[in-house]
């Protein structure tokens, strides 16, 4: 017999069964625990906060940092028939009062908000008025200044506690050292959490390393093995530039993305690769959080990453419908002096 969360699990996305340990993570925030959810890319995060929000009879602010991503997971469960929504610094001092009446009367389950849009004193007033059942802070390593993604925003998150009183609090991420855990357990103040880690071992990708002195010879015989959609990261904005233009020139269907591009070419280049009108993505490391894309068959890396664990979550973008993929790390002498000089 099923549980009311598996009820919810089949009804709203066709599984039969929670992957290890969501089943676990579910329980204990159904229980009002605070969590902390080391998982890796692909295993699942947001179904940890989504299917307790609708077992229960409460509504889930959702605090994320990326605008594509807060899109991608409204969009994703409207489409599943259920109501949810995202405040943007685009969004009018109309839309907000709206938005909050549709969460008092409309049946909104969930509520995307960016860790800057939720300081928003209004925004703020507004959440005093509603019954919140569930905070839930994704890619919480961003609260750390030890997290490759650290974002200053995030240190403000702590004061939520205040603002919703005993709220509990889950903090997904799928990239956690020791001292991340503990930051974030102390930035947000969170009330003897639970703490969830799943292994990061993927049996669907193997990892290559090539070692070799002339990258462009190698990238489009590697490219040639797959037609689905391919991600490489360069080590800077230049050398992302010069690849895909080569790649280009090779006939391959490339875009390119880094941090100097303005929003709208970053949106651009984003929906081109998503849609696979262009099917390989030369990006720097500002490309990747949050990208929720099935069928990437492969990563490349013609950068040295600067730790095993930026590298296993880069990596981790690869295969995520549990299809063989692969990772490709390119190696030589003048990439590791290069390296050397950059840390």
């Amino acid at each position: 017999m099923r549980s009311p969360a598996e009820h919810i699990l089949k009804n709203y996305w066709n599984y039969e069964e929670f992957r290890p340990p969501q089943q676990e993570i579910i329980e204990a925030v159904l229980q009002k625990k605070d969590v902390i959810a080391l998982l890796p890319t692909g295993s699942g995060k947001s179904l940890c906060y989504q299917v307790p929000t609708l077992v229960s009879d409460g509504f889930c602010i959702v605090i994320s940092p990326l605008i594509a991503l807060m899109n991608d997971q409204v969009s994703d469960l409207n489409k599943r028939n259920i109501k949810a929504v995202a405040l943007t610094a685009g969004n009018s001092f109309d839309e907000i009062i709206q938005t909050f009446d549709n969460i008092k009367y409309g049946g909104i389950k969930f509520l995307y908000l960016s860790p800057e849009k939720i300081q928003s004193e209004l925004i703020q007033e507004k959440i005093k008025e509603i019954s919140v059942s569930l905070l839930a802070v994704d890619e919480a390593h961003c609260i750390s200044e030890w997290g490759h993604d650290f974002r200053p925003s995030y240190l403000k998150l702590g004061s939520l506690k205040t603002l919703m009183p005993g709220t509990p609090v889950i903090a997904l991420t799928a990239t956690a050292t020791g001292k991340v855990i503990d930051d974030i357990r102390q930035n947000l103040g969170l009330n003897k959490p639970e703490v969830f880690k799943k292994s990061f071992y993927r049996s669907n990708l193997s990892y290559n390393v090539i070692h070799t002195e002339d990258l462009y010879s190698k990238i489009p015989g590697i490219l040639k093995k797959t037609e689905e959609p391919v991600i490489i990261y360069a080590g800077t904005r230049r050398a992302t530039v010069e690849m895909a233009e080569y790649l280009q020139k090779k006939s391959f269907a490339t875009t390119y993305y880094h941090g100097g591009l303005t929003e709208q070419e970053k949106v651009k280049a984003y929906e081109l690769w998503f849609s696979e009108k262009k099917r390989v993505m030369v990006a720097t490391t500002a490309f990747g959080m949050g990208i929720n894309k099935a069928n990437v068959r492969a990563i490349l890396h013609i950068n040295i990453p600067y730790s095993i664990e930026n590298y296993l979550q880069e990596t981790g973008r690869a295969g995520r419908d549990g299809i063989s993929s692969y990772a490709v790390l390119m190696y030589s002498p003048a990439l590791a002096h290069t390296f050397r000089q950059s840390i």
